[in-house]
């Protein structure tokens, strides 16, 4: 059995699209998913298939997910290796103990060099990021509730994601490699 992350993109953000997160454990559940766990409101789900690739698992997690809730939340689910690498691979090092200013983001797919130049050209505040495969890295020194960077980011790049803190990145490894 491997071990997956599900990240979800857009669920209790709000007070909108609401899903409890106890809900979602038997949800996952009942798709035959084992060792199902969730950590705080925004989904993230770590859970236990016997699958090899997460691309299969994502579309039958999401058609499933919005006939169950009604609507649509793009979920990323990658494997315990990817989870792994993010954070080995992660260009702040010298960041990584200040979690509320460390954020990754899950992204649907690896941008192109265009894509990532346009983003470049728009990171003029005392933010920085870093792409490395699907994974963007972001550096918010003021927070990323104060970040007009991170506000314009994903209209400007166009590649879907979805962000994490570094806290809960850290956690989420933590989760999946116990499960």
């Amino acid at each position: 059995m491997s071990v997956f992350v599900a990240l979800f993109s857009g669920i209790n953000v709000g007070g909108n699209r609401l899903v409890r997160m106890a809900e979602l454990r038997t949800f996952f559940e009942e798709l035959g998913f084992a060792d199902v766990a969730t950590y705080i409101q925004s989904g993230n789900v770590v859970f236990g298939a016997e699958a090899s690739e997460a691309g299969p698992l994502t579309e039958r997690i999401e058609a499933a997910f919005e006939k169950r809730w009604g609507f649509r939340s793009r979920i990323m689910v990658r494997d315990l290796g990817w989870l792994e690498a993010l954070v080995a691979n992660n260009p702040y090092p010298e960041v990584a103990d200040d979690p509320t200013r460390l954020h990754a983001s899950a992204l649907e797919r690896e941008p192109t060099a265009e894509e990532i130049a346009r983003l470049a050209e728009r990171c003029t505040g005392p933010e920085s990021f870093a792409v490395k495969g699907d994974v963007l890295y972001l550096h918010a020194p003021d927070g990323l509730g104060k970040s007009k960077f991170a506000e314009m980011l994903p209209r400007t790049l166009k590649v879907p994601g979805t962000m994490r803190n570094w806290r809960t990145v850290l956690t989420l490894l933590d989760m999946a490699r116990k499960a």
